[in-house]
């Protein structure tokens, strides 16, 4: 859907391709495959950035370890 009929634009549009299959939630799973990877989603169109504190790292790589067995675990009963 992203090139032409003589397929050449591939290079110009991968990288958008990669970004909408990647923010897309797998049926499988129902995460996204960023926060499969990253624990979080990405920030999508213009709004500003909240106020917030960073998070303790200890923090997210407990929960990066959560995302990832939850997923493991749902594709092994796949």
């Amino acid at each position: 859907m992203f090139v032409d009929h003589r397929q050449e634009q591939w290079p110009e549009w991968l990288g958008t391709a990669e970004f909408a299959y990647n923010n897309k939630k797998h049926t499988m799973t129902q995460v996204l495959p960023f926060e499969a990877n990253y624990s979080l989603s990405p920030r999508i169109g213009f709004k500003g950035r909240r106020e917030k504190r960073f998070e303790v790292v200890e923090e997210f790589a407990e929960r990066m370890k959560q995302v990832q067995e939850e997923v493991k675990a749902v594709l092994g009963k796949a």
